[in-house]
């Protein structure tokens, strides 16, 4: 599987950058259609907030790019300083894209408490996976065992990776419905919010992708160990 694997990786990472590149030019290209309403990033997270009923969660800034998240531990929506700050439909998508993880979060969507409950086992496991299987390779024929657990822990992020893609789209959905139904855009901004959100979902898509290829290399090195 050795060369088949540095082929389908070689094709993953292409396809990654190419999402990443687009998503990147996407952004751009909807950061300069401003809003006509005049809402900034975080006037248009705090009445998606409103209008679903959700009071107890405060909408803040973050340092950074691509910074922007929503924290269910202590309720914020983290929004980077651009998206917090402009009025744009890209800005207009993010911020409520961040709100339909707070949605998901007030009404309990099962996906969203499934990643919730990986997430401190993969934040430790991402330290040292790494580590126990490049350990496990090169022991390979004296500790067998040793390679299957870092399998059984790197499964466990493939997992996540997985679990995140319905997440991720159901957030995307809620957020454009939202503004749609609420006509907080006009037609070229929300036709410019769901591209730019249908790029962000397919970089989840690609890195789903080439975790899934990543496990099913190490699992084939287990098998040959012989």
């Amino acid at each position: 599987m050795g060369m088949g694997y540095l082929i389908l990786a070689g094709a993953i990472m292409l396809a990654s950058w190419l999402v990443s590149a687009r998503l990147k030019s996407k952004f751009e290209h909807y950061s300069r259609l401003q809003l006509q309403n005049g809402m900034s990033g975080k006037e248009i997270a705090e009445k998606m907030l409103a209008d679903n009923g959700i009071r107890d969660v405060q909408v803040i800034s973050t340092p950074g790019q691509l910074t922007d998240h929503y924290n269910p531990a202590n309720k914020t929506v983290n929004l980077s300083e651009a998206v917090y700050n402009q009025r744009n439909a890209a800005a207009a998508a993010v911020a409520a894209h961040e709100c339909g993880h707070a949605v998901q979060h007030a009404v309990g969507y099962e996906w969203l408490t499934m990643r919730s409950k990986l997430v401190p086992f993969v934040s430790v496991a991402s330290n040292y996976m790494q580590w126990i299987l490049l350990a496990g390779i090169l022991t390979i024929r004296i500790f067998p065992g040793l390679l299957l657990i870092g399998i059984l822990v790197f499964a466990a992020t493939t997992l996540f990776s997985i679990i995140t893609l319905p997440v991720e789209y159901d957030a995307s959905n809620r957020a454009l419905a939202w503004l749609e139904n609420k006509h907080m855009l006009n037609q070229a901004e929300q036709a410019g919010a769901k591209d730019a959100l249908k790029w962000a979902a397919r970089t989840y898509v690609v890195a789903a992708l080439g975790s899934i290829a990543t496990l099913m290399y190490y699992i084939s090195i287990y098998n040959n160990r012989r």
